[in-house]
C-alpha cells in the first residue's frame, strides 16, 4: 500500500513539485513544508530552555508574564526571510501549522507544559479578509496538536485596524498598538493560564497590548510564544 502511495506521490510532484520555500529544491516525501537541510540550518533560539532569556527580558517592567520565548532567531536577508514571506502572504499555511508542531514538541517539559490554553493573537477582520487567515492561528495549532491544549480563537479581538507597525520606533508602535485589544468572551480566559502566540517578535508592543488585556480579567497567567524573533527594527 504504501508503495503505491508513493508511487502516486511521485507522479503528483511530476506535475505540481512540492518544492522547499528557503533553498528551492523539491521535496522528498518524508519531508513536510521545509527540506531537512534547510530546517537543520534554521538558527533556534533555545531560549524555552532558560527563563531568563532575550525575549523574557524585553518584557521585563512592561508586562507580568510566566514565561515567554521565540522558536527561531529572523535576520534579514536569510534564507528564513522566504520562507516566513511564503507563509505570511502566499497562503503557505502548512509551513506555520509544521514548524508550530515542532515548535510544540520542544516546549514539552519545560515551563510551557503548564499552559491551559491557547490562543493566538488575533488580526482585524478587514486584514483578515485580505489574507484569508490568520498565520499565528497555524502556528497556534501546531503547537496545540504536540502539547495536547486546546486553542481558542475567539475570546480577544482586535477592535481596531491599525497602520503598519514596520518602520514605527517601539513607542510609535506601543501608541499605535495600545488600545486595539478587547476581550469577547470573558469566561474563556478567567482563572486560566493562557499562550498568547505570534509569528514575529520585534519590539513587543503587539503581545504587550493583547497581554495586557488579557491580564486584566481575574486570576489570568499570560505566557507568550513566537515563532521567530527579529534581530532588527
Amino acid at each position: 500500500m504504501n508503495s503505491l502511495f508513493n508511487i502516486f506521490y511521485d507522479l503528483f510532484s511530476l506535475i505540481f513539485p512540492q518544492v522547499c520555500p528557503a533553498c528551492g529544491n523539491t521535496l522528498y516525501i518524508q519531508e513536510n513544508s521545509i527540506c531537512t537541510k534547510c530546517l537543520y540550518e534554521l538558527p533556534k533560539t533555545n531560549f524555552h530552555l532558560n527563563k531568563d532569556n532575550e525575549v523574557a527580558r524585553l518584557f521585563w517592567g512592561r508586562i507580568k508574564l510566566e514565561a515567554a520565548t521565540s522558536y527561531y532567531f529572523y535576520y534579514k536577508g536569510s534564507k528564513f526571510q522566504n520562507i516566513i514571506h511564503q507563509f505570511k502572504y502566499k497562503g503557505q499555511k502548512h509551513i506555520g501549522f509544521n514548524l508550530g508542531r515542532l515548535f510544540g514538541a520542544d516546549l514539552k517539559n519545560t515551563l510551557f507544559s503548564e499552559i491551559e490554553i491557547i490562543h493566538p493573537v488575533p488580526l482585524h477582520y478587514k486584514k483578515l479578509k485580505r489574507r484569508g487567515y490568520n498565520q499565528s492561528e497555524y502556528i497556534a495549532r501546531g503547537i496545540s496538536e504536540s502539547l495536547n491544549k486546546p486553542v481558542i480563537t475567539d475570546a480577544v479581538y482586535r477592535a481596531t485596524d491599525v497602520e503598519t507597525q514596520t518602520i514605527k520606533s517601539r513607542y510609535e508602535r506601543w501608541e499605535n498598538i495600545k488600545d486595539v485589544f478587547k476581550i469577547r468572551k470573558v469566561n474563556k480566559l478567567e482563572n486560566k493560564h493562557i499562550l498568547l502566540v505570534d509569528d514575529v517578535l520585534t519590539t513587543g508592543s503587539t503581545l504587550e497590548a493583547c497581554a495586557g488585556e488579557i491580564l486584566k480579567l481575574d486570576s489570568t497567567k499570560v505566557s507568550i510564544a513566537t515563532l521567530v524573533f527579529a534581530k532588527y527594527g
